[in-house]
């Protein structure tokens, strides 16, 4: 029996193993097949252009350019290529010192703020730096300390030094690209304050200008103590028409890159990049870091900047050089086509941002309250006997249709419901019409049958959604309610905490649901094969660096599918079983670490940045820093607070006391569901792991449990639906005679 164990460990372990090591060479390559067709990257380019100009600008979005009132960014989006940006720093909004850190470092970083609010964010933004004429910045060491004090990677002034370097001046024109362009040592070469009648000199003194036109301060936006420079309007209309100076005044044959690097206040959201030169022409930015078509985030201009000119991109910059997927024309058509597209990423990034704490709010509590009515139905207190079967009937319908919102989610993308006037109905609409299809289907399709054929289907529908919308970009997730949040800036591709959360508990479900039918039919070989294939299959979807590029799922999917497959093989768990699974996933969490860590560095996940901090002596304060976001998470968001230990002592009171009160139907249901038991642990052992080895893994657990609780309790009700309505027609044969 041991060496059948160990033959199953050691398959699922080398074949998770296999990929990533044999897919770490050929990433890059892999990866870029999957974004659309692009230009030749900069960093790249044999005849680099002979000048970059960096034209700094902040709360600037998509939604504030037209022809008419922008003219300036109007042209350069008609004749550039052009992105939403992701301007997120440290905190939950970005100042314009700390867009400027960013470039600076290639990474996020950001300024202290002074002020007596809790939040950061809510604190007014520090005003620019004092720059001696020599080009000395006198604030830097206080930029330092503070970069040093967030526990976040960032090695300002790396844009500096890499010019310095490769032999090339940096001339800045205003104190924030002061604060861009300087070297570690907290000055750049040359500098000058903006003047329109210098601008031609200053524009053509060096390869690479950094430029500051200024940022715009809403008005209704900026924090308390922070009084904004005019309205809104004017201050865009100022900002367009000196980016019109610069553009005139700048060197003939020059990369120009305007991007907008910070918020207009309080509230974040997605900002705006164009690029406009012999290597960007009409088109959309394509980022290597976030492989989505039109969008970008900060670091990626630090790369580009340095690859535009010939320097190399070190692997501490935490972007990747700008590519364009190139329009047939820069007819004026095209350009407000593209204006379309971009000002729906950034309304769908703001408005589901806004609306995913009352989604969850709501969410989290109607599954507390689902938990309520099933205890009322197991005590008996809920309906009468003779009313059994119709609250019992609704009870499944209200479980599986709860089950089937996650996934519907992600299907609500399919739809602009961001354009709609009332967001927030629009989306709840949208996905109520998903709940009901699938739910409907889950429910009344030829699986009905079988009690945990519900269970088989949506699983089966989400492990599928998500899967395919993993291998084709991963354009459902992104702005969506469970999904990826752009302008938080975490993650833009591959699968992030929700997303795996829902796709290994969905995985796991439907393995119990498909080796339970084929035990009762006496086929234990067979369901052990299917668990492991349909296991495997998820976990190199999950792991593969060009689809879902998570280096910490297979480390928690693997175990889970391990002891599943243990329990169809009726393989006892005994304590070296139990070493050998841990030893392996310390093992596989190591080496697919490295194996990600051997990839270029703008395509490393989490785990290869993990490896890299070890090598470079900064592990202590990743792991600080994950712990105190896990912390910040459990303790400060109320509906997930309330929804892990629920789910939690749920799962383990039917898991430990099978014969308790409460749990009659779920013996019964491991009585004529031979795994469900062992899925449930199965389950349990998958997002632990993944809630301590992840970021904000805190939600993991929470997630799986919007899946895992309702489809269980749709299949332990489904026994005491059949109880019941034998118990009517006993009733009414008898009442009958």
């Amino acid at each position: 029996m041991l060496r059948r164990a160990v033959a199953v460990v050691v398959a699922l372990v080398a074949l998770t193993a296999g990929v990533l090591v044999g897919a770490a060479p050929w990433a890059t390559a892999a990866t870029a097949a999957t974004v659309p067709a692009a230009s030749t990257p900069a960093a790249s380019m044999d005849d680099p252009a002979g000048a970059v100009v960096l034209v700094g600008t902040g709360g600037i979005s998509w939604s504030d350019v037209d022809e008419t009132t922008t003219p300036n960014l109007w042209v350069l989006l008609r004749d550039g290529a052009s992105a939403a940006l992701v301007a997120r720093s440290v905190n939950s909004n970005t100042c314009p010192i700390d867009g400027w850190l960013g470039v600076s470092s290639g990474s996020r970083a950001s300024a202290e703020r002074t002020g007596d609010a809790d939040n950061p964010a809510n604190r007014p933004c520090p005003p620019p730096p004092t720059v001696t004429p020599e080009g000395a910045v006198s604030t830097w060491s206080e930029y330092v300390s503070a970069a040093a004090d967030r526990r976040f990677v960032a090695d300002l002034g790396l844009l500096g030094d890499t010019a310095a370097a490769g032999g090339l001046c940096v001339r800045a024109v205003d104190p924030f690209a002061a604060v861009g362009g300087a070297t570690a040592a907290g000055s750049v070469e040359q500098y000058s304050t903006w003047s329109p009648d210098t601008l031609l000199e200053d524009l053509n003194a060096c390869p690479v200008t950094l430029v500051d036109v200024g940022s715009v301060r809403d008005p209704d936006d900026v924090a308390p103590g922070e009084v904004a420079p005019g309205s809104r309007a004017d201050q865009v209309a100022a900002i367009d028409a000196r980016i019109g100076e610069v553009i005139a005044a700048g060197p003939n044959g020059a990369e120009y890159i305007v991007a907008s690097l910070s918020d207009a206040g309080t509230s974040e959201r997605l900002r705006l990049v164009i690029a406009r030169g012999p290597h960007f022409g009409p088109g959309v930015l394509v980022s290597g870091s976030t492989k989505q078509e039109g969008l970008a985030q900060i670091p990626d201009i630090t790369a580009t900047v340095l690859a535009s000119v010939g320097l190399p991109v070190p692997d501490a910059v935490n972007g990747a050089p700008m590519t364009v997927k190139s329009a047939p024309d820069n007819s004026q058509q095209r350009a407000q086509q593209r204006l379309t597209t971009l000002r729906d990423y950034d309304e769908a990034s703001h408005d589901v941002h806004s609306l995913v704490e009352p989604f969850f709010t709501v969410f989290a509590y109607g599954q507390l309250v689902i938990y309520l009515i099933v205890l009322l139905v197991w005590k008996g207190r809920l309906g009468t006997e003779a009313s059994r079967v119709k609250v019992l009937s609704r009870v499944r319908v209200l479980a599986v249709a709860a089950a089937s919102v996650p996934v519907s989610t992600f299907l609500a993308n399919l739809v602009p419901w961001w354009r709609f006037p009332i967001e927030m109905v629009a989306v709840v609409a949208v996905v109520g019409v998903f709940v009901a299809l699938i739910a409907t289907a889950a429910l009344r399709g030829p699986w009905r049958g079988f009690a945990l054929g519900p269970m088989a289907f949506v699983s089966a529908v989400t492990m599928l959604v998500l899967a395919v919308d993993i291998m084709t970009g991963a354009r459902l997730q992104l702005s969506s309610l469970m999904g990826l949040q752009p302008v938080v800036g975490g993650r833009f591709y591959g699968m992030g905490n929700t997303t795996f959360a829902l796709f290994a508990t969905a995985t796991i479900l439907l393995c119990t649901a498909v080796s339970s039918w084929l035990v009762l039919q006496n086929r234990r070989r067979a369901a052990a094969i299917a668990v492991a294939a349909i296991g495997g299959g998820a976990t190199v979807i999950n792991a593969m660096p060009f689809w879902g590029a998570d280096g910490g799922g297979p480390p928690a999917l693997i175990p889970g599918i391990i002891y599943l497959v243990f329990a169809v093989l009726g393989i006892a768990m005994t304590w070296k079983r139990v070493l050998l699974i841990g030893g392996s996933v310390v093992a596989l969490f190591f080496l697919i670490g490295v194996a990600d860590w051997l990839r270029p560095a703008a395509s490393r996940s989490h785990l290869g940045r993990f490896i890299q901090s070890i090598v470079d002596g900064n592990a202590l304060d990743v792991v600080i820093r994950k712990g105190e976001q896990n912390l910040g998470i459990l303790l400060g968001n109320a509906p997930l607070t309330l929804l892990v230990p629920a789910a939690l002592v749920f799962v383990i009171y039917v898991l430990a006391r099978p014969t308790s009160w409460g749990s009659r139907a779920m013996q019964r249901s491991y009585d004529q569901a031979p795994t469900l038991r062992a899925g449930l642990i199965a389950l349990l052992i998958t997002l632990t792991i993944g809630f301590l080895i992840n970021d904000s893994g805190v939600a993991i657990p929470a997630v799986g449990a919007t899946l895992a609780v309702p489809l269980i309790l749709s299949a332990s009700v489904t026994y005491l639906l059949d109880e019941a309505r034998a118990a009517a027609q006993t009733r009414s044969a008898r009442q009958r005679r």
